[in-house]
Order: C-alpha cells, then structure tokens, then sequence
C-alpha cells in the first residue's frame, strides 16, 4: 500500500473511546520521531530517551535556547578558593516520586555514574580532586584546578543527560540500564501502561514543586505542568501520523514527514512550524575499529565523494530556506563554526579521482556494511543517498535497513561485519549536540570512552582539552578553528549537512516551550 493511501484511512487505526471534552483537554497526545526503546538517559543518547528523560527527572542546571545556563534544582551556589571550591545549594521542598525527599548524596551518586558516560563529565571529574555531599543540601567539589563550565556540564541538554536519580538507583554500573523509573521531575512514568512500540504514558507528579521566577526556555525557568496526562504513540508511517492530526486523535507531532507537511499546514486545526531551530546535523559515523574505516587515508579518500546538499535535499526538499550546506564540525551560526579547511567540500564531485584515492590508501573491495532504519524515514533515506555515494566512489556496499531500535542495538557491536558488525551508518544529531566540544560526543576521539564507533585519536584530543582550558570567546573560536581543521584529517565522522525539521501542532495547544519537545508549560484549551 502507497503511503498516500493511508491519508484517508488512517483515523480508523487509532480510534480511541471517546471521552468528554473537558477531560480530553487534560491529556496531551505525543507522536515522537520513533518507539521509546531505552529508558535510562544516562546510557542511551537516543532523542526519545532524552525527552522521556526530561519528563521524569531533573537536573541541577537548565538551558535555555540562548545557551544560558541557571539554576533548576539547585537554588545557587558558592564559588570560593580561586575557583577551586563549589558548594551548590539544594532547593528545599524537592521528592523523588516514592515520596522521598531529595538529599545531595544521591546527587553525588547520579553525578558519579553520569560522568563516566559523558565526555563533559569526564572532563569536569579530571578536574575534580572531591565530590561530596557535606549535608542534606551542599554538593561540593574540590577542584584541582578552575573549572568555570561546571554549571554548564551540569546543566547540559545534549544527550547524554545529566539527571539526578536516588542514590539507589545512581549505584547502578554505568553500563547497565537503570528501568526503575523513579525522578523528581514533573511527570511520574506509568510503567504498567507501557506498550513496546506502540504506547507510553505519564502522568503529573503532584509533589513537584518547580523553581520561582524567570521563563520557561529549553530547559530552564519554571516547570510548571498543566496537564493531567502525557500520551506518547509510536506510529512510524507519516502519512497515518498526518492523518491521526488531522482528525484530532494526537495533538503534537514531533516531525512531520517532507511530503505531508503541505496537507498538514492546509488544516485549520493545525500549526506547522520548525520547533527546533538548531535544526538537524546530519553525520556519516565510521567504526574506526574494523577495515576498510580503521584506515585515516580511506576516511579521507571519501571527502571528494561527499556533496552535502544531496543529503539534506533528499530528506528537507528543494527549498533552500529548510536545510544549509555546506557545513563543518560546529553548528553553523553558533560561536564556534568557521570555514576551516571547508574548501574539501566545494566544487565538482570526482568520482574517479576518489576512487584512485582510495586504491592508493588500500582499499581492495571490502564490504562495507551500512546501517539504515525506516523510522524515522530521514534516517533510511539518508542511507540511500549514502549508499549511492559510495557505490559510485567503487565501494563494495551493502545496505542493511531495519528499524531505528534495531540500528541503535546494533551500532553498538565491536564484531567485524562477518559476525554482526557493522562499517558506517547515517545519523543526524541536533544543532544543540554540536554547538561546541563540551556538548559534541560525536567528534570526541577517546577510543573506548567514545562514541559507538569508538574513534581513538589523540591530537584531537589534546585539541579538544584546550579547548577547555581557554579562557575567553576569542580563544575558545582560536582553537575550535584548529580543531575543525584536525578534524578534517582524522575524521572521526564525515559530516553531510544541516536541514530543518517541521513539527505539526493542534491549534488547541498554547505556551509550547522552544526547542525540543518539554511538556511543561504547554496548555491545552
């Protein structure tokens, strides 16, 4: 069945008992870009888990859109010692959802596991000589040197995302999942309504109390909730998801598909804007543990191949408005995007000239087996465009496509591809996990510490520690330009370009926090 002919059709597969139109105005219904698969937001950097995540849990910190950090969960803190020394003060009146109150050493504890995982926590715990929690309230840390992106790290959005969990649960290894869905955020999970692939829900969590002052952004200012009920449905197709917004059985969908977004925007009942406007960037990763990518030259070979535009064209459309290329390792216009070493991508693409570059760095027809996933369907079809990519640069390709969970389970075998692993794959992170070297895992070269692919270069490394350690904007920019430029040899992924995302909303819903989907705030009416 064409996708189109669900438009008329797809209503009836989701109907829902009706319910009075008073109580319908308390539950919001949530169509996210793919199935909730992994729960735990310390472990997974799937934007799913990290939405969930922020329902269920808190942070110490928030981000608004501007970068911005302020305090969330803690009321402020206390710099002292040259920059050495900081206290940062508990709100009072904070409970995990069994009722418990929150005390600063189970945020020591859900500090400790996150920074194992995350590359800015494992820079902020080199620099820490102590962390402890000295009474109900204080989390300190003694530094060994000045550390000022402390809020930041604390307070980042990007997955992996540092939430606060019991100290019970935060003893849990860094590399098992945590299910027990037990937080202090604004919305309690109900696991027992939870339907793999099809359904989760969540309802308000009385007990919170959200911070005074300032304007709910990103993740900062006041969470404060005006439903009763979040639902999320998983419903793959667009079209079916197109139709189930047009008929007012959901009233949010995360990203609409390219070749609804007209038939959406017709409808009354409907706003269809970007919500996201650090858009998407899209990445080729390469597993720098197997052949023929374990090779910088073959890595490198590939740049000439590359034209960007046939990326984000293929999934953003023709109108240059919705995508941008070409692009390097930084978001385009935040602080730290330059043209560094972005001559690589401009010009004709020759394909025979790659392909004698690639036989002169050692390529002798290896499979190369490329990930692709049918949802969400950007995913798959920037695998196609990659796989044509490289089939006319001479690789011997073989795309393999399954679901998104599937892909995310599989990226992250260290097999050869004989036995289950896996050469490359295509994947888009937002412009807010790109911004700078503190947010971005993806350029990280830290070997097993890094992202699935696990890219062991050290020069880049060093780069990225002194990026750190610069002192100022004018700095930070000095080195993030070599840093760009380094990252053009080693490659620890090749970027593809950037394309912006359309969200369909129900006219009903008012006060929709910017950014990526945050479900406080927003009102039903």
């Amino acid at each position: 069945m064409k996708r189109r002919t669900f438009l008329a059709a797809g209503a009836g597969l989701l109907a829902a008992p009706a319910i009075g139109h008073a109580q319908q105005n308390r539950v919001l219904r949530f169509i996210p870009q793919t199935d909730l698969t992994v729960l735990d937001p310390v472990i997974n950097a799937s934007y799913a888990t990290r939405n969930h995540g922020y329902m269920v849990f808190d942070t110490l910190y928030g981000t608004d859109t501007q970068f911005r950090v302020t305090p969330q969960m803690v009321e402020g803190h206390v710099v002292e010692n040259g920059g050495r020394l900081w206290k940062l003060i508990l709100r009072e009146g904070l409970k995990w959802h069994d009722g418990e109150r929150v005390l600063a050493r189970d945020c020591v504890a859900s500090i400790r596991r996150w920074a194992v995982r995350d590359a800015f926590g494992q820079g902020l715990m080199a620099a820490t000589e102590e962390l402890s929690a000295p009474d109900d309230r204080t989390i300190q840390f003694r530094l060994k040197a000045p550390f000022p992106l402390l809020p930041e790290a604390l307070g980042k959005m990007p997955s992996l995302v540092p939430v606060m969990m019991p100290e019970r649960l935060a003893k849990t290894d860094p590399f098992t999942q945590v299910t027990e869905m037990v937080g202090s955020g604004p919305f309690r999970f109900l696991a027992d309504e939870r339907v793999s692939g099809v359904r989760v829900a969540y309802a308000r969590f009385d007990g919170y109390v959200p911070r005074s002052g300032g304007t709910a952004d990103g993740t900062a200012g006041p969470k404060v909730v005006h439903v009763d009920r979040v639902e999320w449905t998983t419903i793959p197709d667009g079209a079916t998801a197109a139709a189930a917004m047009r008929s007012g059985e959901q009233d949010w969908l995360e990203f609409a598909a390219n070749d609804v977004i007209p038939l959406l925007a017709r409808a009354r009942s409907l706003k269809v804007a970007v919500q996201e406007q650090s858009g998407m960037i899209t990445l080729m990763r390469m597993n720098h543990l197997q052949p023929p990518f374990d090779n910088p030259a073959i890595r490198r070979a590939l740049l000439g191949a590359v034209n960007q535009a046939d990326f984000v064209q293929a999934v953003a459309g023709a109108d240059p408005a919705m995508w941008h290329a070409p692009i390097g390792f930084f978001t385009p216009g935040s602080p730290m995007a330059s043209d560094a070493g972005m001559e690589v991508f401009k010009g004709p693409r020759d394909y025979d000239k790659v392909k004698r570059e690639l036989a002169a760095a050692g390529y002798k027809g290896e499979k190369v087996v490329l990930l692709g996933a049918s949802d969400p369907a950007f995913i798959g079809t920037l695998a196609e465009v990659a796989a044509d990519m490289l089939r006319k640069a001479g690789m011997n390709v073989d795309l393999q496509m399954s679901d998104w969970g599937t892909l995310t389970a599989r990226r992250l075998s260290r097999e050869p591809v004989e036995k289950g692993g896996w050469s490359c794959l295509m994947t888009a992170l937002t412009g807010v996990d790109m911004a700078n070297p503190a947010l971005q895992l993806a350029l990280r070269g830290n070997g097993d510490k890094a992202m699935y692919g696990w890219p062991n270069l050290p020069e880049l490394e060093a780069l990225v520690g002194e990026w750190f350690a610069a002192e100022g904007l004018a700095a930070q920019q000095a080195v993030a330009r070599r840093l760009q430029l380094q990252a053009m040899q080693d490659l620890p992924y090749i970027p593809t370009g950037q394309f912006l995302q359309a969200a369909a909303q129900s006219a009903k819903l008012q006060d929709v926090v910017r950014g990526f989907p945050v479900f406080w705030n927003v009102r039903k009416v």
